[in-house]
């Protein structure tokens, strides 16, 4: 296997070292400011996408005003996901803001691409991305909403129920079980973290990929841990699936 260049994707974060024991039970009521103005972003995003859909469709690229919106949106509500709901591994109250911060608990960079293909942009959000929808539905209960252990785009942006968020699903099951030891021990158990950051990072790539933002296909791959890995081995030769 030969090293290919990384996924034109970033998620990175680390655990707060001073994570309070309780406060877990209660971000998810802090943050619903939050969820309001992101109702809205939402609404915005799905007009755009839309707009985007045809402006690849004819010219093959993805206009940097909208993708830049788009990421935007992606980061703002994926830091309130991991501030509120899944890996809850920071105290931090989330940032009012669609750019990064370089010093928050978690952060999002898409690389920009230069072109897109014409023929995808009509399959890979339904049918090439397909099986990895089956694999993401497998950790997350089977729901791909916001407010349901991070999906790509269900009740947090269109003001849905939160409660959603603790349905039954393997990312839940362990972030309540990282929590919990938080609780009882004052530490948040490391290698838990490093493993939900895996599922977290997968089901991010999917979404990037079925929002038309990049034609690179998401490995089937757990990459663990905090950061993203400089030069991950491969068996695909890297190119977009056609």
């Amino acid at each position: 296997m030969n090293p290919v260049a990384p996924y034109p994707l970033r998620v990175e974060a680390e655990v707060d070292p001073r994570l309070k024991r309780w406060m877990w039970l209660v971000k998810w009521f802090l943050a619903i400011p939050h969820y309001i103005v992101l109702v809205f972003l939402w609404i915005a995003f799905w007009v755009l996408t839309l707009v985007a859909f045809f402006a690849i469709l004819f010219t093959a690229r993805y206009p940097r005003g909208i993708f830049d919106f788009n990421v935007g949106v992606l980061r703002w509500t994926w830091r309130v996901v991991f501030y509120a709901w899944t890996v809850l591994g920071t105290d931090r109250y989330p940032p009012f803001t669609l750019k990064e911060v370089p010093d928050y608990a978690l952060r999002v960079h898409v690389d920009h691409p230069e072109r897109l293909s014409r023929g995808l942009v009509l399959v890979k959000w339904w049918l090439l991305a397909l099986p990895h929808y089956l694999v993401v539905a497998a950790f997350t209960g089977g729901s791909w909403g916001w407010g349901s252990d991070t999906g790509d785009g269900g009740q947090y942006e269109g003001g849905g129920s939160a409660a959603g968020a603790w349905s039954v699903s393997l990312l839940g099951v362990l972030t309540l079980i990282a929590v919990v030891v938080l609780l009882f021990t004052g530490r948040y158990p490391r290698h838990l973290f490093a493993f939900l950051m895996g599922l977290v990072r997968w089901m991010f790539r999917v979404h990037v990929y079925a929002l038309l933002m990049t034609d690179r296909y998401p490995p089937f791959r757990l990459d663990m841990g905090g950061r993203e890995p400089e030069m991950p081995p491969e068996t695909a030769t890297g190119r977009p699936l056609a």
